[in-house]
C-alpha cells in the first residue's frame, strides 16, 4: 500500500473514530425540539411538558420552537431538513399520517424521511358545544344537525389536523353535513366556542376537561371506542353507535430518519424511563393522556399504515 492510501485509510479511521465517538457521547450540546403546533394547544402543551423533563434526563438544555403551518407540514420539513445528529427533534400528533392524504406535494416523505423514538401518549378528543346550545346528548345533537344541513359548524386547528379527521369522521358516521371552520390554533376555536359561534369542536382532552368541570362547554360525546375515565358519563363513539367515527390522537417524538440507531435507542430509553417516573405519569395524567408505550421500530409501522389509510379515506371522500 504507497503512502497516500496509508495516509488516507488512517483519515478515514479518525473520522470514524470520531463520529461512533460522538453517538455514543450524545448529547453534548443544546437540542431543538420542534412542535409544529401553536402556542398553547393540547398539542404543544403535552410535549412541551415532556421536554422539559426530559433535559435534565438527559444533561443538556431542549429549546422549543413552535413551527406552525400546513397541519404541521412546515415543522415537518424544517426536521427532514436538518442534519441527521440527534439535535433537532420533533413532537407530533397524529396529523403527520393525514397531511399527506390532503397534500401530494409534501418538501418529505412522511413514511420514509422520519423515524420514530417514542410515543408520549393518546388523548381522546371530546366534543364539546358552546353551553347556552339546546342539545343535551349526543342524539339530541344528531337529530337537529341532520335536519340543518350545513348551517351547523365546527372548528378545528387547521384542514387536515387530528381534530378535524376526528369532526369529519364523526360529521360522516352521524349523517349530517357541516361547515368546517379552520384556525391558526386550538385557543382560538375555544374562544369562539365559548363565544357561541362555533357549533362543536372535538377538543383535545387536556384542554377540554378544565373547561367542562367549570361548566363552560358541555360535552357530548369522546372520539375514542371507549369512554374516557375522566368522563365516564359521557358516551363513546360506540356507545353512541357511530363505530366508524371512533378516532385516536396521539403524540409521539420522532427524528430524521438517517439519524443514527445509537442516538435513536438512547434517546428511546431515556425518555422511556422518564414516562415511567411518577410525577411524569401524574403530570400527562392531569391532561386526559393515555399511555401508550412502542418501540421505535413499532412506531415506524404505524405510520405507515396510517398513511396509507388515510389515503384510502381521501378517495372514499372523493
Amino acid at each position: 500500500m504507497n503512502k497516500f492510501l496509508r495516509w488516507s485509510c488512517f483519515i478515514a479511521g479518525v473520522l470514524l473514530c470520531t463520529a461512533v465517538q460522538a453517538e455514543t457521547n450524545w448529547p453534548t450540546r443544546l437540542i431543538k425540539a420542534i412542535i409544529p403546533f401553536g402556542p398553547g394547544s393540547a398539542t404543544d402543551v403535552m410535549p412541551r411538558t415532556f421536554f422539559e423533563r426530559l433535559g435534565p434526563e438527559l444533561g443538556q438544555t431542549i429549546v422549543v420552537e413552535n413551527r406552525v403551518g400546513g397541519g404541521g407540514a412546515v415543522g415537518t420539513a424544517a426536521l427532514a431538513k436538518s442534519d441527521p445528529d440527534g439535535y433537532t427533534i420533533i413532537a407530533h400528533s397524529s396529523a403527520l399520517t393525514i397531511t399527506p392524504a390532503i397534500n401530494a406535494n409534501l418538501p418529505y416523505d412522511t413514511s420514509k424521511d422520519l423515524s420514530g423514538v417514542v410515543m408520549i401518549g393518546s388523548v381522546p378528543n371530546i366534543m364539546i358545544i358552546p353551553k347556552d346550545r339546546p342539545w343535551k346528548t349526543v342524539d339530541d345533537f344528531l337529530k337537529d344537525a341532520r335536519a340543518k344541513g350545513s348551517s351547523i359548524n365546527f372548528g378545528s386547528v387547521g384542514v387536515g389536523s387530528a381534530v378535524h379527521i376526528s369532526s369529519e369522521k364523526f360529521r360522516r358516521a352521524g349523517g349530517f353535513e357541516a361547515t368546517h371552520v379552520p384556525y391558526r390554533g386550538g385557543p382560538e376555536v375555544i374562544t369562539d366556542i365559548l363565544g357561541g359561534r362555533i357549533d362543536f369542536y372535538f377538543c383535545p382532552a387536556a384542554t377540554a376537561l378544565p373547561l367542562i368541570r367549570e361548566g363552560q362547554v358541555r360535552a357530548l360525546v369522546v372520539s375514542t371506542a371507549e369512554r374516557s375515565a375522566d368522563l365516564p358519563d359521557v358516551p363513546s363513539m360506540v356507545d353512541a353507535g357511530l363505530k366508524d367515527g371512533v378516532s385516536n390522537t396521539w403524540v409521539g417524538v420522532f427524528v430524521s430518519s438517517k439519524t443514527p440507531r445509537e442516538i435513536v435507542n438512547k434517546l428511546y430509553d431515556v425518555s422511556t424511563k422518564l414516562l415511567a417516573k411518577p410525577e411524569m405519569q401524574t403530570a400527562l395524567k392531569k391532561m386526559g393522556v393515555v399511555p401508550m408505550p412502542m418501540e421505535p421500530r413499532a412506531i415506524d409501522d404505524l405510520v405507515v399504515k396510517e398513511v396509507a389509510a388515510n389515503m384510502a379515506l381521501l378517495k372514499t371522500e372523493k
